[in-house]
């Protein structure tokens, strides 16, 4: 039977490496990232497929560096027939993408070409896109640019948020590794090229793009806070104090104001201007040094008024 090597990290890859588990392959080893300290304590924590891979019994290699030979040298080791990877985060060296007689096999979480890179899910809410899915393709030396083997659409909904979307996509592209590789064993896939003149990039979101800019479309700032939820979070200013917007809904008014001005209050209910018609309502919020709450808790402890701006 032929030996797999699976590479993995975040969530996103579990169902992922359970799949091939469940497929009954003969996965020889996983790859993953070291254990990182997470928290306000610094808690050493391992990745989320390391525990997984555990459970099976599987044996895990943790390198820092890949590309480092003496940790590359580890995994030809292990001498793999195909390599999967999936949110896998880092770059294989030629000599792995090279050695395994199947090849090195990307499960992507985008229509390729579009959104290539490390935060395909989040771009794909923050354009508005109404679509995405799930690519796998050939792995080479350029990002994400490999040859397509198989993709699946999925729809984004109108309240579809990054941590709903990475579910389905996970799940999905489980499946679809599930139908591509007897396919790709077998010889019977034809890869096709991506084409380069219509990729576009989805790099990891940088903390000054968490940032809400209130002069945009109500609509714009709405696929922001959801594109960003529940991580890394947008944010907005109040009196210079950080606040993080996890949820809001966009709403019609007739009225007029100037971008980011608080234009209604209530016992639960706060509601800022953008730079067109479409307002948006904070549903929940979490102050700089507090715990995540609803608008209406939040407006027990603090008091606005109407005219306040946030930026």
């Amino acid at each position: 039977m032929e030996r797999i090597v699976f590479m993995g990290t975040p969530d996103f890859s579990v169902p992922v490496l359970r799949q091939l588990i469940e497929d009954g392959y003969n996965v020889v080893g996983v790859v993953t990232q070291p254990d990182r300290p997470v928290g306000r304590k610094r808690v050493l924590t391992p990745p989320p497929v390391k525990v997984e891979a555990e459970k099976h019994g599987i044996s895990v290699l943790q390198p820092e560096k890949i590309k480092d030979p003496n940790e590359s040298e580890k995994v030809l080791a292990l001498k793999p027939d195909l390599i999967v990877t999936a949110a896998f985060g880092q770059i294989l060296p030629v000599e792995v993408l090279e050695a395994p007689k199947y090849g090195c096999i990307n499960v992507h979480a985008s229509l390729l070409p579009e959104l290539r890179g490390g935060a395909p899910i989040h771009y794909a809410i923050l354009q508005g896109k109404k679509k995405t899915g799930v690519t796998i393709m050939y792995m080479v030396k350029k990002l994400d640019a490999g040859d397509i083997l198989t993709q699946v659409e999925i729809p984004i909904l109108e309240d579809d948020h990054v941590g709903s979307l990475h579910d389905k996509l996970s799940v999905a592209g489980s499946k679809l590794l599930s139908e591509t590789i007897p396919m790709l064993l077998a010889g019977k896939l034809t890869p096709i090229k991506q084409d380069d003149t219509q990729a576009t990039f989805a790099y990891n979101i940088k903390r000054e793009q968490e940032k809400i800019d209130w002069s945009q479309s109500g609509k714009d700032i709405y696929n922001h806070i959801r594109g960003l939820h529940p991580w890394p979070v947008a944010y907005t200013k109040l009196n210079g104090e950080v606040i993080k917007v996890w949820w809001a809904e966009k709403i019609e008014m007739n009225e007029s104001n100037e971008c980011g001005v608080i234009a209604e209050v209530g016992s639960d209910t706060i509601i800022v201007s953008t730079g067109d018609q479409t307002y948006i309502k904070i549903i929940e919020l979490q102050p700089a040094g507090k715990k995540r709450m609803t608008a209406e808790q939040f407006l027990r402890g603090t008091k606005l008024q109407i005219g306040e701006k946030l930026g």
